[in-house]
């Protein structure tokens, strides 16, 4: 039998400082980045409770709490929860996200962490987050292959097929682009079939429709850089052709007040 992956080895100190592009760290650079996904968060979804599975340091929570919305987090790395700011301790623990939390929440937010477990863990996880909410946000790398701790990158349509198992849908008129471009809040829905297949299907039609105007404008917009182009063009030749013209004549000046053309002009008047 293969020993199982020890799943908090990789993320300690070394991972904080070296791993995350910027050390992972209190740092201007990360604590707006969390305010801002905060104040999305509590200005468009206003959840009276939240759950940050996979929490790192606490950044989130600390923010959303600031805005007097109760949040938790967890994390499976005791170095990361021990990095967490005092004032927001009390409301982070060390836990994997694979096992209950307890307790309901109204949102829990799952920003780039399951991709960091093997495939048949993130089900168990994906699973688990949806037994204590009716509402996740989520993020999970679909390219990233580089990061030696993703051990399962999936496309989006993957994420998105999971948690169609277990009754949740895409929110297809949440716009979750200010995390990733390929985060997306997942709701537990009761719709017959037939409305979830409307909803997918207006904003498939609306999304369409934009990039066929996108796609137009780019068009007219190369259209107008040619005849902008073919104008130039005509110009600098025009202008040439005056440069030459400018040359002759200037020639033709030089030449008629030479030598040559004095001498003649003077047997002319004899």
């Amino acid at each position: 039998m293969s020993k199982p992956i020890d799943l908090t080895a990789p993320f300690d100190e070394n991972y904080f400082r070296h791993g995350c592009g910027e050390p992972y760290a209190r740092s201007a650079a990360w604590l707006n980045l969390h305010n801002a996904y905060a104040e999305h968060i509590a200005r468009e979804i206003q959840p009276a409770s939240v759950l940050d599975a996979g929490c790192a340091i606490g950044l989130l929570v600390e923010a959303l709490r600031a805005r007097t919305i109760e949040a938790w987090g967890i994390d499976i790395s005791p170095y990361a929860i021990g990095q967490v700011a005092e004032s927001t301790k009390p409301y982070c623990r060390v836990q994997s996200i694979t096992e209950p939390f307890g307790q309901r929440y109204g949102l829990i937010v799952c920003i780039e962490v399951l991709e960091h477990l093997p495939k048949a863990e993130s089900e168990k996880a994906l699973a688990n987050l949806c037994a204590h909410t009716d509402d996740v946000l989520f993020s999970s790398s679909p390219e990233d292959y580089a990061e030696a701790t993703h051990f399962n990158v999936q496309p989006p349509e993957y994420w998105a097929e999971q948690f169609a198992q277990r009754g949740f849908y895409r929110d297809v008129d949440f716009d979750a682009s200010f995390i990733t471009p390929w985060a997306a809040r997942f709701c537990k829905q009761g719709a017959p079939v037939h409305r979830l297949a409307r909803n997918y299907e207006r904003k498939y039609w609306q999304l369409q429709r934009e990039n066929a105007q996108l796609r137009k404008q780019a068009n007219d917009a190369r259209s107008t850089r040619e005849v902008l182009a073919h104008k130039a063009q005509l110009i600098e030749e025009r202008n040439g052709a005056l440069a030459e013209m400018d040359r002759l004549l200037t020639l033709v000046k030089a030449y008629e007040q030479g030598r040559f053309m004095r001498f003649m002009r003077w047997l002319k008047r004899r």
